[in-house]
C-alpha cells in the first residue's frame, strides 16, 4: 500500500461520480419547505378570497329584493313620485329655474303652512346657500288651471310695506318675477303690502322690463295673479329682544301663464302637462329699499331636488335600475364602481376562475310605483360580475400585505440559501471528491481540503475549519507514519540480513535428514523469509504467499506432539486417528501456527496439567481441538485475542507482542481454514479447521 499526498485543488474533479439524490436530501427538503410555505400562503389568499366572494355572493342575493324595495319606498314617497314625473332635465338657460310637475293638484298657497308643508313633502325645492329654498312647480290635475306655483323660504328684516296708490316702488320691498318661453319673456312686480306685522300680500303688476322700479300710471295688478308674504317664528338674531329683527319669511306665489291655460283647451282635449313645460325658464328675486336683493333664484350654487339619476348612488356595482311607463323607458340607470382603487384586472380574472357561488349569476326583481301621471314598472338587475370588480378593488389593498410576507419568504430563502445552503453544498462537493480520491482503488492519497472561501465567524465556517485543520492534522500524522515504516522496513531489512548468516551456518551443522532440529532450522528461515524486507509483522505476514498441498493432518499432529517438548512445550498429548485424514495445508505455516497456539495454551494452563490434541471431522473440514486447563478468557476478549498487539503481557516484554495468535489466524485464513477459542469447562479450547483435500 503507498501512502501519498496531493495538493492539487479539489474542489471539482473530472473523475468524480456525480453525487446522488441523497446527498442533496436535505437541499431539497429545505427548497421544498419555502416552496410550501409560499404555496400556503397564496392558497391562504385564495382561499380568504373565495370564502369573501361566497359571503358577498350569499349576502347580496339575501338582501337584493330589499335593495328594489327601498328604492320603490323612495319612489312612492312624493318626492320620488317628483322624480318620475320629471324625468327629463330642465332644457333652459343657467339662471332660470324650470317649473316641476306634483304629485299632487295643487299648492294650497293662501296658507303659509299648508304650502310650506307641501313643498316639503314633494321635495321640488332648490336649496340655496343661507338657507333660502324656492320651489316652481305646475299642478298635477290639468283642471287646477293653467298656474305655475312659486313658494319661496328665506330669512329676511321687517319688510317695507307699499303704500296704497304709490307708484315708485324704489323704497318698498318687492318680489320680481320673470317667465320666458321661447324668445318671449314676461316680467311682474309684485310689492309687498303688509296686513299687520306678521302678514301681507302681493299685488302682481305686469311691466316691461325686469328692472322697472315705478308702475305706470292707472296701473292695475293682474287677476289671476295671487301673492302672500309670512313673516313667522323666532327673531334669528342673538339678542332676541332687539326690535324690528329678521325672522323667517315664506313668498307664495300663483303665477298665471297664458300658454299654459291655452293648453287646457286644445282640440282634442287638454295637454298636460304642457309639453314645453322643461324648456320653460322662471325667475323670483326680493328686492328691498335702496335696489338690495335678499334673494334672487339666479344665485349660484343651488341644489335641485331629487332626481332619477341621483338613485343610481343607492345601486351597487353591476345593479341596473329600469324604470318603463308602458313601452317607454323612463330612466336607466347603473350603478357605479366603488370610488377608490380601481379593479385589477388580473385579480378579476383569477376571482372569476373560483368555484362559482350558489347564488345565480344575474337577479332580477320587478314591482311597480303609481302616480297622479300613471303607472310606473320599475325593474332591478343584477349581476354577480359586479361584485366579483368590486372584490377586485378591494382585493387589490390587500394584495400588498400578501404580496409582502411572499417577498419576506423570498428573502429569507435568499438569506439562507446564499449564506448557508450553497456554502453546505461547496463543503459536500469538496468533501466527497476527497473522499473519492482517497478511496481510489489504485493508489491511497489524502489531499487538501480547501476552505479559504467557507471559513467565517459563523456556525458553518468554524466547522469547515475544524475539518480543514484536522485533516492538516492528519495529513501530517500519516507523514510521520510513513517516515516512521521506512525507518523499521529499514531494520527489518538489517536484521533479517543478520539473522540469515548464522542460520545458514546452523543448516550445514544439522545436515542431516533424520537430525530433528534440522527442521526447525528450516522453520526459522521460512519466518525470516516472511519478515525479509517488508515494514512491519503484520503487513509481511499479511502480503506472505503460502503454498498449500495435499498433507495427512493425523500424522502432522503426532509429529508436532513428538517434537512440542524441542520447543520447550511438555505434556502434549495426541491421541491419533484411525486413518489418514488429507487436508489443503503449507506444512511448515500450519506447524508454526499451532505451535503458537500451544505456546499461548502452556503458558495459560494450570501447573501440571497436559496439552490435549483431539482430531475431528466437521461437514467438509477437519477440525484440530487443542484444549488446556486453567483459567478462562473473559467473554469480551474471546474475539479480540487474534488481532495483532493484543496481550495481557507486561510493557517491555519482548517476548510476548500479541502476535502469535495473530500469526496462527493469519496463516490459518490463507490456507482456507479457520482458528476460534471457546471457553468450557475448567479451561479453554481453541479450534482449528482446515479443508479436507
Amino acid at each position: 500500500m503507498k501512502l501519498g499526498r496531493v495538493e492539487l485543488p479539489l474542489p471539482e474533479f473530472a473523475d468524480m461520480p456525480r453525487l446522488g439524490v441523497a446527498a442533496f436530501r436535505n437541499r431539497i427538503v429545505f427548497h421544498l419547505v419555502f416552496v410550501a410555505l409560499a404555496l400556503a400562503t397564496l392558497a391562504l389568499a385564495v382561499a380568504l378570497l373565495n370564502e369573501e366572494r361566497q359571503r358577498n355572493a350569499q349576502r347580496y342575493e339575501q338582501t337584493f329584493a330589499k335593495s328594489l324595495a327601498e328604492v320603490v319606498a323612495q319612489l312612492r314617497h312624493p318626492s320620488g313620485q317628483l322624480a318620475l314625473m320629471n324625468p327629463e332635465p330642465a332644457q333652459v338657460d343657467a339662471g332660470w329655474v324650470a317649473p316641476l310637475v306634483l304629485p299632487f293638484a295643487a299648492i294650497d298657497f293662501d296658507d303659509a303652512t299648508k304650502a310650506q308643508r307641501a313643498v316639503d313633502m314633494a321635495g321640488c325645492a332648490r336649496q340655496y346657500p343661507g338657507g333660502a329654498s324656492l320651489c316652481a312647480a305646475v299642478g298635477s290635475n290639468a283642471y287646477a288651471g293653467g298656474f305655475v306655483y312659486l313658494v319661496a323660504g328665506l330669512d329676511a328684516p321687517p319688510l317695507v310695506s307699499r303704500e296704497r296708490g304709490a307708484l315708485d316702488l324704489a323704497e318698498v320691498h318687492r318680489v320680481r318675477i320673470s317667465l320666458r318661453q321661447g324668445d318671449t319673456e314676461q316680467h311682474w312686480l309684485a310689492p309687498v303690502e303688509m296686513l299687520d306685522g306678521q302678514r301681507g300680500q302681493l299685488a302682481g303688476f305686469t311691466v316691461d322690463a325686469a328692472d322697472a322700479t315705478t308702475l305706470p300710471r292707472r296701473a292695475r295688478p293682474q287677476r289671476d295673479f295671487r301673492g302672500w308674504v309670512w313673516r313667522e317664528g323666532p327673531c334669528l338674531a342673538e339678542e332676541k329682544a332687539a326690535e324690528p329683527c329678521a325672522r323667517r319669511t315664506t313668498v307664495s306665489v300663483r303665477l298665471p301663464v297664458q300658454a299654459f291655460r291655452e293648453a287646457l283647451f286644445r282640440p282634442g282635449g287638454p295637454q298636460w302637462p304642457p309639453s314645453d313645460l322643461s324648456r320653460t325658464g322662471l325667475r323670483l328675486a326680493l328686492l328691498g329699499p335702496g335696489g338690495a336683493t335678499l334673494f334672487d333664484s339666479a344665485a349660484p350654487g343651488a341644489q335641485p331636488p331629487l332626481t332619477l339619476a341621483r338613485l343610481a348612488a343607492a345601486l351597487s356595482p353591476g345593479e341596473t335600475l329600469t324604470i318603463t311607463r308602458g313601452s317607454h323607458v323612463v330612466a336607466l340607470l347603473q350603478g357605479a364602481e366603488q370610488a377608490g382603487a380601481p379593479p385589477s384586472p388580473w385579480l378579476t380574472a383569477l376571482i372569476q376562475h373560483l368555484p362559482a357561488p350558489d347564488a345565480p349569476r344575474t337577479l332580477s326583481e320587478h314591482d311597480s310605483v303609481t302616480t297622479p301621471a300613471g303607472r310606473f314598472d320599475v325593474t332591478l338587475t343584477g349581476d354577480l360580475q359586479g361584485l366579483d370588480r368590486s372584490l377586485s378593488a378591494s382585493a387589490a389593498r390587500l394584495a400588498w400585505p400578501v404580496g409582502a410576507m411572499l417577498a419576506s419568504i423570498a428573502l429569507a430563502w435568499l438569506i439562507i440559501e446564499v449564506g448557508l445552503i450553497r456554502r453546505v453544498a461547496k463543503l459536500t462537493k469538496r468533501a466527497a471528491a476527497l473522499s473519492h480520491r482517497m478511496q481510489a482503488p489504485q493508489r491511497f492519497e489524502l489531499g487538501t481540503l480547501d476552505v479559504a472561501d467557507l471559513r467565517g465567524r459563523d456556525e458553518l465556517g468554524i466547522l469547515a475549519g475544524v475539518l480543514a485543520d484536522l485533516l492538516q492534522h492528519a495529513r501530517d500524522s500519516l507523514r510521520r507514519e510513513q517516515l516512521r515504516a521506512e525507518r523499521e522496513h529499514d531494520q527489518w531489512h538489517a536484521v533479517g540480513h543478520e539473522i540469515m548468516s548464522p542460520l545458514q551456518s546452523l543448516m550445514l551443522l544439522h545436515a542431516g535428514d533424520a537430525d530433528p532440529s534440522r527442521r526447525y532450522v528450516q522453520r526459522m528461515q521460512q519466518a525470516v523469509k516472511v519478515l525479509y524486507g517488508q515494514a512491519s509483522p503484520s503487513e509481511a505476514l499479511a502480503a506472505a504467499t503460502l503454498a498449500a498441498g495435499r498433507l495427512d493432518l493425523d500424522a502432522f499432529l503426532r509429529q508436532v506432539a513428538g517434537n512440542a517438548a524441542y520447543a520447550g512445550i511438555a505434556g502434549v498429548h495426541y491421541t491419533p486417528a484411525a486413518e489418514p485424514v488429507w487436508v489443503q495445508a503449507d506444512e511448515y505455516p500450519l506447524e508454526d501456527a499451532i505451535t503458537h497456539v500451544l505456546t499461548n495454551a502452556g503458558r495459560y494452563r494450570a501447573p501440571g496439567t497436559p496439552i490435549t490434541l483431539a482430531l475431528r471431522r466437521d461437514g467438509d473440514l477437519a477440525a484440530v481441538d487443542i484444549h488446556n486447563q486453567g483459567l478462562q478468557i473473559a467473554e469480551d476478549q474471546l474475539a479480540r485475542i487474534f488481532d495483532y498487539g493484543v496481550s495481557d503481557a507486561a510493557p517491555g516484554d519482548g517476548q510476548r507482542r500479541g502476535q502469535g495468535l495473530f500469526v496462527a489466524k493469519t496463516y490459518l485464513a490463507k490456507m482456507g481454514g479457520r482458528i476460534t477459542a471457546r471457553n468450557v469447562a475448567g479451561g479453554v479450547v481453541f479450534e482449528i479447521g482446515l479443508r479436507s483435500a
